[in-house]
């Protein structure tokens, strides 16, 4: 399954405009929905600091433990791409609108208490360095 972040560099990339859904709730905007959004790296590094800390064991949530909207992630894929934002709202497909998740935001207290304290990137950081050093470059794969 691809990333939103490579779904919408590709869209922007060839449209130089962003879909998101609109909102269906009165206490959220449109593109106001909220997301844990987490970087694969920091994914990556929780599970090699698991691996180091054999004695650190159970089920842990992984995530930024904050919650930002898709207003942000679409700022910030236009900002690594160096574009302006333009985002078009679309409407929710009828199938989705009852089951749609508004928040989600990961308790991070368990990992921080076994002892994981390495800082994770922020959106921005995370999302320009997915764009700028996979997404547009030359060899993805190197």
């Amino acid at each position: 399954m691809r990333s939103v972040v490579c779904k919408a560099f590709k869209q922007i990339r060839e449209t130089g405009r962003l879909k998101l859904f609109k909102s269906y709730r009165p206490e959220y905007p449109d593109g106001g929905q909220q997301r844990d959004f987490l970087y694969v790296k920091d994914a990556v590094a929780v599970m090699l600091w698991l691996l180091d800390h054999p004695e650190v064991n159970g089920i842990f949530n992984v995530g930024a433990g904050v919650a930002r909207t898709w207003n942000d992630l679409a700022a910030a894929v236009f900002a690594a791409m160096d574009r302006e934002p333009a985002v078009d709202y679309v409407d929710m497909p009828g199938t989705l609108r009852g089951k749609y998740q508004y928040f989600t935001e990961a308790k991070m207290a368990r990992l921080h208490g076994a002892g994981y304290d390495t800082p994770f990137f922020s959106l921005e950081d995370g999302v320009a360095d997915y764009v700028r050093q996979y997404l547009a470059a030359t060899d993805r794969y190197l």
